[in-house]
């Protein structure tokens, strides 16, 4: 049979909802492919609700402002955030400082990321907003052995490898990705370099039963180029981070029963060098592991029942070389435990002929054994009319101080042991919209949300506070709307456009855009692909939210709209993946920057070749 080129869906793969009316975002391999990303900032740099910070190319630099995530304005606070990071439902981030390290999630590998732009309890715990990654899927039963590898180099001495190998021999199965990145930078000291490795083995147990083991280290650099305005540095401050991950579960799918469990460890330490005086260098150390246990259970038509349990245990050290005098302090706080189980029910009925309602709801509790425990309900209801859903949900995030509480008393020792008394951040989540396909080539998205955020824990002294102590004191709103358009244009064109729209009741928060839009179109012409994305947002107010009760921020970043483009002539003689390709950012040249003083690159380009091969399995 002839070969038929599916053309990939610009920007993001679905706009999904799920059984509690949720709404989330995934962003398949074909996607990461046409936006050229090499992490997980320029993955999800268009996804609609997504904001991002960077200083460099190649590496983020830290959590914060050198490489950072928000979601619908979230994500801002330091240290600490109220977004987590997950490998397979398996969380993974920066323990010691609560979070996210956007260079210890490797995207080579992954078959889809997924954006949860709110809290979603039936999925995970301890957080409002998360981002998870999934690791590709096994290969199918025909197949032997695959791989694929992709190799692009371009201005900046900038350098891209990413190589995948899968396969299978009677009932086992495996994988191997590997990955590397390195830039020079647009300017002095924007280099950074990324090395990862990733590997999975699976094997049936029974036509019932699956074993898996995941293994994944990383190790990589990015250097501060520093703030323009001022005198650069004798010596650029760099982070450097190295950690692995290990899991191992089981998996079973029964008629009416699915589920599996999963251990998990992980660990690794972030090294911030050469630091202005008087702290030289930092060694932060973090270690996690737990438990994942989840089953969906179908007692009757139309009904599922969710149970989840999650234990967490997390530990973490910060070693501290001071400059002067020449010294050196470690301090390694006790160790958190978080246990955290879920219940939910979900009911599909039929009401009349093309008309469907699905009610949910369901509640997780939590259990730490230094803060209080706390109840986490959520509910949602959705209705389907033919091509026509109405859905809402309401959620209340949970999500409790971590190490960095205990490692700011130390570092401000009159905060004492006023920690201890935090009560856990929460957000009272509420979203309604619509989801309408009035044609195969037609899909529009409409979601309006509100987030009331309460119990945001700072530290402050005197006067602003009557005593040197950590309190829960800050709250404030978030109101928003999101708009999304994919629409088919001719035989192998799409389009894709997001709109987003955000109210804070805080004038300043940073990186909350009053408007962002995106926008991406994918088409063929014969062998040739060409893909163009963009952004544009209004000003946003940049650097952190900090813990401070006393902080400030006057720093604003001004509006940008920046384009990309990517165009590919097929190879064949390469494989069904074949290709050359040449990568184009910032196509217009804009001047733009995520950070005062830090300004990103104009137009520059990259060029490279991807192949592929697939062996058959023989009867």
């Amino acid at each position: 049979m002839p070969k038929v080129t599916i053309v990939a869906k610009p920007l993001v793969e679905a706009i999904k909802l799920d059984s509690f009316s949720a709404v989330t975002a995934v962003v398949s391999q074909a996607q990461l492919r046409d936006l050229n990303a090499v992490d997980l900032a320029s993955a999800l740099r268009r996804t609609p609700g997504v904001q991002i910070a960077r200083y460099n190319p190649v590496g983020a630099f830290g959590g914060d402002q050198g490489g950072a995530i928000f979601i619908r304005g979230m994500g801002a606070s330091r240290p600490g955030s109220e977004i987590k990071t997950y490998i397979n439902g398996l969380p993974f981030y920066m323990g010691l400082f609560n979070h996210p390290i956007l260079d210890i999630l490797p995207i080579n590998g992954m078959q889809n990321i997924t954006v949860y732009k709110s809290p979603q309890p039936q999925i995970s715990g301890n957080n409002f907003a998360s981002i998870s990654l999934h690791t590709a899927d096994p290969v199918a039963d025909t197949v032997a052995l695959q791989g694929n590898l992709r190799v692009s180099g371009g201005m900046f001495g900038t350098f891209v490898e990413q190589a995948n190998l899968t396969g299978r021999t009677g009932k086992l199965d495996f994988g191997i990705a590997q990955g590397f990145a390195r830039s020079n930078g647009h300017r002095s000291n924007a280099s950074g370099t990324l090395r990862n490795v990733m590997a999975n083995v699976g094997t049936e147990i029974n036509i019932k039963w699956r074993a898996e083991i995941h293994l994944l280290y990383v190790n990589n650099l990015a250097k501060d180029p520093g703030d323009n305005r001022a005198v650069a540095p004798a010596i650029a401050p760099q982070y450097n981070t190295d950690a692995g991950m290990l899991s191992a579960g089981v998996v079973h799918h029964y008629k009416n029963v699915q589920g599996e469990i999963q251990l998990y460890t992980n660990r690794g330490v972030s090294s911030w060098l050469y630091q202005p005086p008087p702290d030289s260098n930092g060694y932060y150390h973090f270690n996690m592991s737990g438990i994942r246990w989840k089953e969906t259970i179908q007692p009757w038509k139309g009904g599922s029942i969710f149970l989840n349990l999650d234990y967490d245990h997390l530990g973490g050290k910060d070693i501290t070389e001071a400059s002067t005098p020449a010294a050196k302090s470690e301090f390694k706080p006790e160790s958190f435990n978080l246990v955290s189980p879920n219940v939910g029910i979900s009911q599909n009925l039929a009401l009349a002929t093309n008309v469907t309602i699905r009610p949910s709801a369901g509640i997780r509790f939590y259990k730490h054994n230094t803060f209080h425990s706390k109840w986490a309900p959520y509910a949602g209801l959705s209705t389907t009319w033919k091509q026509l859903t109405v859905f809402g949900n309401i959620s209340r995030g949970i999500n409790y101080p971590g190490l960095e509480a205990p490692l700011l008393s130390l570092l401000i020792p009159p905060l004492g042991d006023t920690w201890k008394s935090l009560q856990p951040e929460t957000v009272d989540h509420i979203e309604a919209g619509v989801q309408w396909i009035p044609v195969a080539i037609t899909e529009i998205n409409l979601s309006l949300f509100s987030d009331k955020i309460k119990n945001r824990y700072i530290f402050g002294f005197p006067p602003v506070l009557s005593i040197p102590e950590f309190v829960n004191l800050g709250n404030y709103t978030m109101k928003g709307l999101e708009l999304s358009l994919r629409q088919t244009i001719v035989k192998q064109w799409q389009f894709f456009a997001g709109l987003t729209l955000l109210d804070p009741s805080i004038s300043n928060l940073p990186y909350a855009p009053k408007t962002a839009i995106t926008a991406g179109i994918n088409g063929r012409i014969g062998p040739v692909a060409i893909v163009f994305d963009g952004q544009s947002q209004s000003k946003v107010w940049a650097l952190n939210k900090s813990r401070s009760a006393d902080a400030t921020n006057t720093e604003q970043i001004d509006g940008f709209t920046v384009v990309n483009t990517r165009i590919s002539y097929v190879l064949p003689v390469l494989g069904q993946q074949g290709e050359a390709f040449v990568n184009v950012e910032n196509l217009f040249n804009e001047r733009y920057a995520y950070r005062p003083g830090y300004p990103m690159p104009g137009i520059w380009f990259q060029a490279g070749v991807s192949a592929s091969f697939s062996k058959l399995r023989l009867n």
